[in-house]
């Protein structure tokens, strides 16, 4: 499902209900590619009261496939119900009695924020035209809907995979409005790996007869194949080899018989059933788009290296790995921290791979709750 009909303006506005998604528009972005975007819309969600000095906002950024929809059941416009449910609330690691916490749908998603499904300014779906973009594209977005806001500076921005991308990005491209930084289970580049992984998923989309070059919307069709073949691929490198093993092993699915050709091993059912998921919630040039703007994920180009950026952050940067994650290992986390004086380096243990730091909320929460608690203060 995509949502591609949008109010051109739903603003926020002190009182409002929590997790309610609203949308504003931020007008031209120029890319960094080169071309730029004529109007961009952003969809957002947000939960708790921003204080009369503006200081108290926190900024949550969703991962791949997800979107601004971090906590809550799903509803009209939510696909899903939130994707980091436990962590925002009342008494929580993001206290809504302390924090005003945002979060928003990502450039080139397809959950109410501008990207290919989207309309074009001739009225129909951006599809194969829609530009390519970069992560620092994504926080030139969210730059504009901070200011939207009248957040003149985060006390925290966070994320984890993707969007432990942006969080390092915005540290590096906006150092001065940020006082906390907390990157999980992410990377400060993308690496060889994290790429060649990424290449069968694209040709995968791309190969399916009805991606028609981009512009399968006037078809009246999707590359649900192709899509679902990508997903495949991608969540067996999001969890861990051990749990895999600890949860199906060689197991056929009930009454099938995989060795005679006519039936599933209970792993592949497993997949099959994510990939219907996304199937039936996520837009095919959404993650093509979304997958090239990781892949060109590299906080020091441009910038003297990766040393040279994260040096330019002077406030709190935070990094944790899973020790499981074989898609963003731990050793990337560690290297951010030996790269940069000063970071706080913590651990998520998880059988769970990648995806532990979605899983293992309570410590997740942890890691929230002491860096957002430590941060720094300002005149």
């Amino acid at each position: 499902m995509t949502i591609t009909d949008l109010p051109t303006a739903s603003y926020w506005r002190p009182g409002d209900p929590p997790g309610e998604r609203r949308f504003v528009d931020v007008g031209r972005v120029a890319l960094e590619l080169g071309g730029s975007l004529p109007q961009v819309t952003v969809a957002y969600e947000t939960w708790g009261q921003l204080n009369a000095a503006r200081d108290n906002a926190v900024l949550v950024e969703h991962a791949l496939t997800g979107d601004a929809h971090v906590e809550g059941p799903a509803g009209p416009g939510q696909a899903t119900a939130g994707w980091w449910d436990g962590l925002v609330g009342p008494g929580r690691p993001l206290d809504t009695d302390r924090f005003f916490v945002v979060s928003s749908n990502v450039l080139g998603g397809c959950q109410g924020t501008t990207g290919p499904s989207s309309d074009a300014p001739d009225g129909h779906p951006w599809g194969s035209r829609f530009p390519a973009i970069t992560i620092r594209d994504q926080i030139t977005v969210e730059a504009r809907l901070t200011d939207h806001l009248g957040i003149d500076r985060w006390a925290g921005v966070l994320g984890g995979s993707m969007g432990g991308m942006r969080a390092i990005e915005w540290a590096t491209t906006h150092p001065e409005r940020i006082d906390t930084c907390i990157v999980l289970a992410s990377t400060a580049y993308a690496t060889a790996d994290q790429i060649a992984w990424c290449q069968p998923q694209l040709l995968a989309i791309r190969s399916d007869p009805r991606f028609h070059d981009g512009d399968y919307y006037e078809h009246g069709v999707a590359p649900l194949d192709g899509l679902g073949i990508a997903r495949r691929i991608a969540h067996v490198t999001y969890r861990h080899e051990g749990e895999l093993a600890e949860r199906f092993g060689r197991d056929a699915q009930p009454e099938d018989r995989p060795l005679s050709g006519r039936g599933r091993f209970a792993v592949e059912s497993y997949l099959d059933h994510h990939a219907g998921k996304l199937g039936a919630r996520f837009d095919a040039n959404s993650y093509l788009v979304l997958s090239e703007a990781m892949n060109s994920h590299d906080v020091g180009r441009g910038r003297g290296g990766v040393a040279s950026a994260l040096a330019r952050f002077p406030g709190h940067l935070v990094v944790a790995g899973v020790d499981t994650d074989r898609l963003y290992p731990a050793r990337l986390s560690d290297e951010i921290a030996a790269l940069r004086p000063g970071t706080t380096l913590r651990h998520i243990s998880s059988r769970f791979g990648h995806d532990g730091f979605l899983i293992e909320i309570e410590r997740v929460g942890e890691i929230i709750r002491e860096a957002l608690d430590a941060r720094p203060t300002h005149p």
